[in-house]
Parts: C-alpha cells; sequence; structure tokens
C-alpha cells in the first residue's frame, strides 16, 4: 500500500508541474492536456499498472481478513467444543460421548474409563468382572458374532456392553445398538397384551396343535370336537411353544392390542434419543397368519437391538418402569472436576406392576424346566444356581444381517430383589460355538459369585 501511495503522490506533483508551466490564469479544463512524449510514455507504462493493484487490492485485502476470521473461528470453535462437552452434558449426550471414547477405554483399580482428547476422563458405569467374563468367554469360543447387554434394573446402570466377532471385526463397534429379528423374546409382549385383557392368567390350560417348535399356523388350528394338545401358558411360556402364543394372539389378544402393547414396549418410535441406537420396528400384520406368527415371535419383519431387549427385561424387572440405560457413572473436566454424575431417569411405565408379577411366574419356568434348563443344570440335573431365582427367555431364529442362526437369551435375577437384567446374542453359522443361555449362565454366575 505504500508503493501505491507514492506512485500517487507522484502523479500528483508531475501534473502540478505541468499546470505551473502553462502561462494561463486559470485552468482550462475543455483544453486537451498536453503532454511531452517521455511523459506520456510513463503514464502510459504506470497507468496500466495502477489499475491493477487498485483492483487486486480489495481482493487481498478480503484474502487476509478471511484467513485471519478463519483462524480464530477455528481457535473459538475448539473452545466452544469443549465447553459445550460439559455445560451440555445430559443422560443421552454422556452416553453418546461414552459410547463413542469406548474403543480407547481401559480398566485401572476395576474401573472402566478413557481419556477424552483435551485431558476430560469418562469413568464407565461397567462392572469390570462381568465384563471381562463375556468378553473372554465369547473369544474363547470364537462366535462369528456376538453381543451382550447387562443392566441395573432400579438405576438403568449398564453392567456390561461387550461383544466379539470372529467373522467381523468391523461389527463389534455398533453390534449391540443394531437391529436383529426378535424371536420367541416377542412371546413377553403377546403374554403381557393377554394378560392385561384379564382373560387369561398364568395358570390357564391353553389347546392347541402342531409340534411345540411348529412355524407354520395351519397347523395350529384346534380342533372342537377332537383331541387336542393342551399346556398352561406358563409352560407354555418356558419351552416357548409357537401354536400357543401364535393362536393367543390372534384369538385372544387382537392386531391391534397387540401391536399397541408392542408400541407401547418402544417399537415404531424414538425411544432412545440418540442416533447411535437403531429404533425398533414392527411391521403391522396384514392378515391373520401374520398376526399368529408375530405372536409366536417368527414375525421376520420384528428387530430388536441388545440393548432395548435388555432395557425391556430390566424394566418388566422394575415393576414395569424402564429407566434410563447409562454407560457413564461419571465425567470430568481437564481439572479434574466432576461435571456429570449419573442420576436415574425413567423413561415410561411399560406394564403395571400386577401383570410383572404374572410374567415373572411365567418366565421362571424358562429355566426350570424349559428351554435353557441345560445350560443352568449339570449333568445330574443339580441347579448351578440354586440359590438364585432367574426368569427368562430364550429365542432363536435364522437370520440374514449377519447370515447365521440367531440365538437369544433374555434373563432377571434374583426374581425377588432383581439386581440385574441381561441379553446374550449370539449368531452362530456352519458350526454351532456356543448358545446365548450359556452366555447368559456364565454371566449370572460371575455376577453372583465369586468372580475369581
Amino acid at each position: 500500500m505504500h508503493d501505491l501511495k507514492h506512485l500517487s503522490k507522484k502523479k500528483r506533483i508531475h501534473r502540478l508541474n505541468i499546470l505551473k508551466k502553462q502561462d494561463v490564469a486559470a485552468p482550462d479544463f475543455s483544453a486537451p492536456l498536453k503532454e511531452s512524449r517521455p511523459e506520456r510514455k510513463k503514464l502510459r507504462l504506470a497507468l496500466p499498472v495502477l489499475a491493477l493493484l487498485l483492483a487486486a487490492y480489495p481482493i487481498f485485502n478480503l484474502l487476509i481478513s478471511a484467513k485471519t476470521a478463519l483462524s480464530s473461528v477455528s481457535k473459538g470453535s475448539t473452545a466452544a467444543v469443549k465447553t459445550d462437552i460439559y455445560k451440555e452434558l445430559d443422560n443421552w449426550r454422556a452416553f453418546q460421548l461414552a459410547a463413542d471414547m469406548l474403543p480407547s477405554s481401559s480398566f485401572a483399580q476395576d474401573r472402566l474409563s478413557a481419556r477424552l482428547p483435551d485431558g476430560g476422563t469418562v469413568v464407565y458405569a461397567i462392572d469390570e468382572p462381568l465384563q471381562r467374563r463375556v468378553t473372554r468367554l465369547m473369544e474363547d469360543f470364537q462366535v462369528p458374532y456376538g453381543a451382550f447387554v447387562a443392566i441395573e434394573p432400579k438405576t438403568g446402570r449398564i453392567l456390561a456392553l461387550a461383544s466379539h466377532s470372529s467373522t467381523d471385526p468391523s461389527w463389534e463397534k455398533s453390534s449391540c445398538f443394531n437391529l436383529y429379528p426378535m424371536a420367541s423374546l416377542f412371546k413377553i409382549i403377546t403374554a403381557t397384551a393377554a394378560l392385561e385383557q384379564k382373560k387369561v392368567s398364568p395358570d390357564t390350560v391353553f389347546p392347541f396343535n402342531g409340534r411345540l417348535t411348529s412355524e407354520n399356523p395351519k397347523y395350529w388350528r384346534v380342533n372342537p370336537r377332537g383331541k387336542n394338545q393342551e399346556l398352561p401358558l406358563a409352560v407354555a411360556m418356558g419351552k416357548s411353544v409357537n401354536p400357543v402364543f401364535g393362536r393367543l394372539a390372534s384369538d385372544v389378544v387382537g392386531k391391534d392390542s397387540l401391536v399397541s402393547c408392542a408400541e407401547r414396549f418402544g417399537f415404531n418410535q424414538l425411544l432412545f434419543p440418540t442416533p447411535l441406537i437403531t429404533p425398533s420396528k414392527a411391521a403391522i400384520p396384514q392378515t391373520d397368519n401374520e398376526l399368529k406368527l408375530m405372536g409366536a415371535g417368527l414375525g421376520r419383519e420384528v428387530k430388536i437391538s441388545p440393548l432395548h431387549a435388555a432395557a425391556v427385561m430390566a424394566a418388566i424387572a422394575n415393576g414395569g418402569v424402564m429407566m434410563s440405560p447409562s454407560l457413564v457413572a461419571e465425567v470430568s473436566n481437564p481439572q479434574g472436576k466432576a461435571v456429570y454424575t449419573h442420576k436415574p431417569q425413567q423413561i415410561k411405565r411399560l406394564v403395571a406392576p400386577e401383570v410383572t408379577g404374572q410374567l415373572a411366574r411365567m418366565l421362571s419356568t424358562t429355566v426350570n424346566s424349559g428351554t435353557s434348563r441345560r445350560a443352568f443344570h449339570d449333568r445330574r440335573g443339580r441347579p448351578m444356581l440354586a440359590s438364585v431365582k432367574i426368569a427368562a427367555k430364550t429365542g432363536s431364529i435364522n437370520g440374514t444381517d449377519p447370515a447365521g442362526h440367531y440365538s437369544w437369551f433374555a434373563a432377571y435375577a434374583p426374581m425377588e430383589d432383581p439386581q440385574i437384567a441381561l441379553v446374550a446374542l449370539v449368531i452362530n453359522q456352519n458350526k454351532w460355538r456356543i448358545k446365548a443361555s450359556n452366555v447368559g449362565e456364565k454371566a449370572l454366575e460371575v455376577f453372583f459369585k465369586d468372580p475369581s
């Protein structure tokens, strides 16, 4: 800019000198300016340069200003982000933050924690022995795909969030938050809808036909005059009898009531306000056969995440109230000051306490005499956790994303004062590695016994 001023000044002096040389009383602006050839040549060279510099200056100045502004905004936004992390932390922002940092977390003095980029710290709510045991179990059995979630029913504190894949390690990161066919875990919702109508109880003997594991509703019809199979609903829950719950959905509950109950349990809505967790979905049945399949847990388009399934079991254990799941015990800033501490938060009531009591009776048969009896008893038939009463449900179905056989196990214990609710999902392929019920049994064993 100094050069531009110099050129302008030089030009003004030059023009004044020319005017002084002219012998006129007053300047005649209509007369042509007379210049010598050397002066005209100089001007001819200087004026284009001057014009170019004057034209370029605003752009140059704008670029310099923009660079300065961007630098200032960048520095300011970094500080703002750091400030916002600590100022705006609520349960779900803390959940998202903890989930993002989980891959870089480590155990120290029996507490799982992760260091934030600015020097802050996330301390997890996770139970160290439980997390280690389940993770090691899935690794030892080299499960193709496995996910496990455990929740403290009364507080929503996540006690374990583990996953493993010997087939695709990239699957592990979001495995507990993605959707999979719910299979027979949906029988819990069918039973809830039926019990709420007060047309049946856990002791109601229900007629049916077809094999217990039948997947074709045309074989489930009962013969009014002929012989039919019969089972109390509580026993049918433990044995996961498809025809019973298919007919229960169709003949007792009805489509509207079943869909309404599923939505109350969190399907087809944003139950957890974070993009991390995919909302569970349940396609509305269009025919009576589709309704039967849905009630029996055979609806392929009824899908749930392991986290949501664990939250449902925790709600049943908590008298019907679902608590907000929390990964975080505490978040501290770089100075070591706690800026967020988990406080239990209620999401909604799923079901009345009297119905959860009836569900508990039905779910207790799964371990005692139902589909997971082998996993919880030794070869002599002795219970491995004799002092702990367990309410549980299994599920089994083939799936395609990822491909394999889906094995579910959901439970809470002890029934009289629930301390843990859990869900295990194992997807086996050509070679069976381990069932989800075995993972659940080992998890409960380490939780209620000596962790060594």
